[in-house]
């Protein structure tokens, strides 16, 4: 094998592995691995109609990523919870909860697209009330419907979901299949393995020209 080949295919491999983790091949959820996530949260005591919302959202899966947007209002006041010290602010609560999160999301590539501080009231709410403040926003891409539901089902997020709940004030977040998104991994991986390699390339190509030239 020539070392120009080489080259090109040491980073395709690379992309390739890279592809096959950061996307579920799965297809859309099966009825049976449905049933078996619903009765892990009746199992767990969810409530029925949480069940049901989650139920729905999995029956509708088109097998492909998705992004959770985020709006955050925290409690200045939260309350005691079991599992944290007392008098534990709103932001250590969630870290509690996050230290759960983070690598549950990241084990199965999923992860944190943005998260950052509201700089200023909501400037545009039609027909809500109680949408005017938040303190931040985060938007979370999760490989697929499947991989939320292993992350969600899991019996140790119960024991967690309750720190983040006592944190909020308020919440929104909402699920999206984004049509247009730069940011995802494997467009960014791809264009800068290809850049680098096409780069690398190049020069070995004029060392060799100068070497023969001389």
């Amino acid at each position: 094998m020539s070392p120009r080949v080489t080259l090109w295919l040491v980073p395709a491999l690379i992309y390739a592995a890279f592809f096959l983790w950061y996307t579920d091949l799965g297809g859309p959820l099966d009825d049976e691995e449905i049933e078996s996530f619903t009765a892990s949260m009746t199992a767990a005591g969810s409530d029925p109609d949480t069940i049901a919302l989650i139920e729905k959202f999995a029956r509708e899966d088109s097998g492909r990523q998705f992004l959770m947007l985020n709006a955050v209002d925290y409690n200045e006041n939260p309350p005691d919870v079991a599992g944290a010290e007392p008098g534990e602010s709103a932001e250590q609560l969630m870290g509690r909860y996050m230290g759960f999160m983070f690598p549950a999301l990241l084990s199965r590539a999923s992860h944190p697209v943005f998260m950052g501080t509201a700089v200023s009231p909501s400037m545009d709410v039609v027909g809500i009330d109680g949408a005017d403040n938040w303190d931040m926003g985060a938007m979370m891409r999760y490989r697929s419907r499947r991989t939320f539901l292993e992350i969600v089902t899991n019996p140790a997020f119960s024991g967690k979901h309750q720190f983040k709940t006592a944190a909020l004030d308020k919440t929104i977040a909402y699920p999206v299949e984004p049509r247009l998104y730069l940011g995802d991994l494997r467009l960014i991986l791809g264009l800068v393995l290809l850049a680098l390699t096409a780069l690398i390339d190049s020069l070995l190509m004029r060392r060799r020209l100068s070497t023969v030239q001389s």
